[in-house]
């Protein structure tokens, strides 16, 4: 498929579908992401002992993750800084805290004009890209989880 630029010309879609992960034992792996982080199994593809993958989709992800054996000489723990979007950070840090995943507390852009600084909880005005919380798998590999289009319900609108 292709897209057209504003200029009329044509450029192929390239489209995330999966990332690796390096994982020292995939089996861990497998019951972390899904029965913590709530991810789904898709495939746990093992032709032989030297040649494994595994791959687990986020709720509502077009994107997977893709971990296993013989898929990359990464060391394991080494993936950093993989986002998540979720809608509601704070419903997003309950759910992953009572999964047992440990998460780190909501924090938030300490300012329009963002320079890296952050402030506790979740961003005041809810504004998108603005709040955050963070998540390691058992490796060390390392997940941010962004709020992105919250809607908050009619009775709390803020202003």
């Amino acid at each position: 498929m292709s897209t057209p630029t504003p200029d009329g010309a044509l450029v192929m879609d390239y489209r995330i579908e999966v990332v690796t992960l390096p994982v020292a034992d995939v089996d861990r792996a497998i019951r972390f992401y899904t029965g913590q982080a709530g991810f789904t199994l898709d495939v746990d593809y093992r032709p032989n002992d030297g040649f494994r993958v595994v791959q687990l989709t986020p709720p509502g992800s077009a994107c997977s993750i893709q971990l296993g054996t013989g898929l990359t000489a990464a060391a394991p723990g080494s993936a950093r800084a993989g986002y998540l979007v979720v809608a509601d950070i704070e419903a997003a840090h309950r759910e992953l805290a009572a999964r047992g995943v440990p998460v780190s507390e909501v924090r938030h852009k300490k300012s329009v004009d963002w320079q890296g600084d952050f402030a506790p909880g979740a961003d005041p005005r809810r504004r998108d890209y603005a709040s955050f919380l963070d998540f390691a798998d058992p490796d060390g590999n390392t997940w941010v989880v962004q709020e992105r289009g919250f809607s908050a319900p009619s009775s709390s609108r803020r202003t």
